[in-house]
């Protein structure tokens, strides 16, 4: 209810405004925004088309009904699901080039090697994998093994494997 009465007071007082959000699938939804929404998309300019690791947790997906929602992507982490019941992995994470999900890929940083493994890589469906995308998916390896403190990067056998459809 204080979220409630909170947005229609400031709605009332022009601090947010009405507007509508397309969902990846189509569909409108109406939401709140600051008044000067517009203009400030008007002057972002379009992201980067790096392909980009992401945390499970980052802020873009943190909301997964809204991540699904604005991307289409449905996410989700393992770690609480029984192994056999896992359609990924322990802990795997997001793949987007630019502003859409690319995969998911599971991959662990084995310090006392000096590693970074790569497990899988599941593209979602509808994306190809060919040499410029693997290239740029190792290129963000690169980044994330620096990151870790690894000097290596190993790629298991049949690490990349095929899409998996939602089960909706």
């Amino acid at each position: 209810h204080e979220a409630r009465a909170w947005c229609e007071a400031a709605c009332a007082t022009g601090a947010i405004v009405p507007v509508e959000v397309e969902s990846a699938d189509g569909p409108r939804r109406r939401c709140l925004a600051r008044p000067d929404i517009i203009a400030q998309a008007a002057d972002n300019t379009a992201p980067s088309e790096r392909v980009r690791i992401l945390s499970p947790f980052d802020p873009a997906l943190r909301d997964r009904k809204r991540a699904e929602r604005l991307f289409g992507f449905s996410y989700r982490i393992e770690i609480f699901v029984p192994e056999p019941k896992r359609r990924y992995g322990y802990y795997v994470f997001p793949v987007f080039e630019g502003d859409r999900p690319i995969g998911r890929i599971d991959m662990k940083c084995l310090r006392a090697e000096t590693c970074l493994k790569v497990r899988a890589f599941w593209p979602e469906v509808h994306i190809e994998v060919g040499k410029g995308r693997v290239q740029r998916l190792t290129t963000e390896l690169e980044r994330m093994a620096r990151f870790a403190g690894a000097s290596d990067i190993a790629f298991e056998k049949d690490w990349l494997r095929e899409s998996h459809p939602d089960p909706k």
